[in-house]
């Protein structure tokens, strides 16, 4: 009777293919393919969407929790920063400016610039005011006056040393946090343009491989 039965339970699950495929082999999903993947559509326009508007690229790209995560993380920060740099007896947003003169090479720019809503005011004025014209926005990110190396006074009132002395250390606070935004905002243009950092898991093929 157990010989009979056991035969026949086995000639049973032999001749079902069903039964061959669902318990005998069960298909692997790659560990590739489980790995999900992001639609950066043009990774160029993506870029410089994310330079124009922190975010606004991501919102490209359909990925809209980053997009409003980054803008409320880099603007706020950004728009702190130059309320510190601002004052009535001074101007605002006085510590965002493009300058490369005699006595005044801001490098603190650079990073500044990495946000699309300093560097374009700021070069604008920093052209009027080198072309001789009166700046646009006012004293908006204007260069301060400095003395240039024949000795004339360059720029829009009033000098650098005057507003670091008026505003005290909330000048170079103010810097600081601008900077810290446009390096934030670099790093949120890499993710628009190259996408997350995701991790692969090495294939069994090539750790096989290195054992042999």
């Amino acid at each position: 009777m157990t010989d009979s039965s056991t035969t026949s339970d086995s000639s049973t699950t032999s001749d079902n293919p069903l039964l061959n495929n669902t318990e005998m082999e069960k298909p692997s999903i790659s560990e590739y393919e489980q790995v999900k993947t992001i639609d950066l559509k043009n990774p160029v326009i993506a870029g410089v969407l994310t330079w124009l508007v922190p975010g606004l690229g991501h919102y490209y790209q359909g990925r809209i929790a980053k997009a409003i995560l980054f803008f409320f993380c880099i603007v706020p920060t950004f728009c702190v920063g130059c309320v510190l740099g601002s004052g009535a007896d001074v101007g605002l947003a006085r510590n965002v400016y493009y300058s490369w003169r005699f006595q005044d090479k801001r490098l603190f720019f650079i990073p500044q610039a990495c946000l699309a809503i300093a560097a374009i005011p700021a070069g604008i004025q920093a052209f009027q005011v080198n072309s001789g014209h009166p700046p646009l926005f006012g004293s908006f990110m204007a260069p301060p006056q400095v003395e240039d190396k024949y000795g004339n006074l360059t720029g829009v009132p009033p000098t650098l040393t005057e507003i670091v002395r008026k505003r005290h250390f909330l000048f170079e606070l103010g810097t600081y946090i601008t900077v810290i935004a446009g390096l934030m905002n670099l790093l949120v243009i890499f993710d628009a343009v190259d996408g997350p950092l995701v991790y692969r898991p090495e294939k069994k093929e090539d750790k096989e491989n290195d054992v042999d």
